[in-house]
């Protein structure tokens, strides 16, 4: 181990900006930093978010029940730009507390909803218009083990390997080895699992597949942190196989590209308040 030491004050303060890419908006207190209401468009669901693997959970979830027919899923998708810290303004943190996207606000009735933390919305969207939700009390437990499990492995991959691999200021080889074994832990459980059954919690597929294929279907498929190499993705079969099935989805193709901001304007949408938004860019793809 040749990284250098550091050695914590009885206290810690903070002083400076912790560099790496998101310096800007890390701060040790919460609540909003400036006013401003959020927007409020036509649809039952508003959506604020950002196409992170967080926020691509809850766009496939919508595209998967309009897809169904549920025309009260019909959403207005919001851009949360973090980076500008648009999740520190007081409609935000009157939507969630906790200042992360994504956020969902339910107005279908007269007294609207807040639902915040991604599996919330998940669990919240599968009971509304019950879908992707087992029915029976074994099947759907093992679901929320699965649900609860990504809730609760994802920092790892994010806030770990990806913040020390990609994202931090200098490389270190002790925070990438700790997080390179827990990531590659991660992907052998649910290698595993796959190689029993079609969908990681059964025979059917839920919102346990929707919550955990943005991140770890992003991992193996090459999309994250330009990692696929080094963590030898191709390893993981089971996982791979599930991946690529998810990925081919209608409702899957069309989620990623919600408030995505890229160059390569068939690539995503910032904003969606429509489906004729998506329409295009998705026919587009697929010729």
């Amino acid at each position: 181990m040749s990284d250098a030491t550091y050695t914590p004050p009885k206290v810690w303060t903070w002083e400076q900006p912790s560099g790496g890419q998101f310096a800007n908006i890390n701060r040790p207190i919460s609540g909003a930093t400036h006013e401003k209401d959020l927007p409020v468009g036509k649809h039952p669901l508003q959506l604020y978010s950002l196409g992170t693997p967080n926020g691509v959970k809850v766009t496939i979830m919508l595209e998967e029940l309009l897809a169904l027919g549920h025309q009260g899923a019909e959403y207005d998708a919001w851009l949360i730009k973090i980076g500008d810290g648009d999740q520190f303004s007081s409609g935000f943190v009157a939507a969630n507390p906790n200042s992360k996207i994504p956020a969902v606000v339910d107005r279908s009735s007269d007294k609207p909803v807040r639902v915040f933390e991604s599996g919330s919305i998940l669990l919240y969207l599968a009971e509304k218009f019950g879908e992707f939700l087992p029915k029976d009390p074994a099947a759907r437990t093992e679901m929320m083990n699965w649900l609860f499990w990504q809730m609760g492995s994802a920092p790892y991959i994010g806030g770990g390997f990806g913040h020390f691999y990609a994202y931090a200021p200098e490389k270190y080889q002790y925070p990438i080895d700790r997080f390179t074994m827990e990531a590659k832990r991660q992907m052998d459980v649910l290698d595993k699992a796959l190689g029993e059954r079609p969908y990681i919690a059964g025979d059917e597929y839920t919102i346990a597949d929707i919550a955990i294929f943005p991140w770890y279907g992003g991992l193996v498929l090459g999309r994250a942190y330009n990692a696929g190499e080094f963590l030898a993705v191709h390893e993981y079969k089971n996982l791979l196989a599930w991946a690529q099935k998810i990925d081919a989805r209608p409702a899957v193709v069309r989620g990623r590209k919600v408030n995505r901001v890229t160059e390569d304007k068939s690539e995503g949408v910032a904003e969606r308040h429509d489906a004729s938004d998506l329409d295009a860019i998705t026919d587009t793809a697929a010729e």
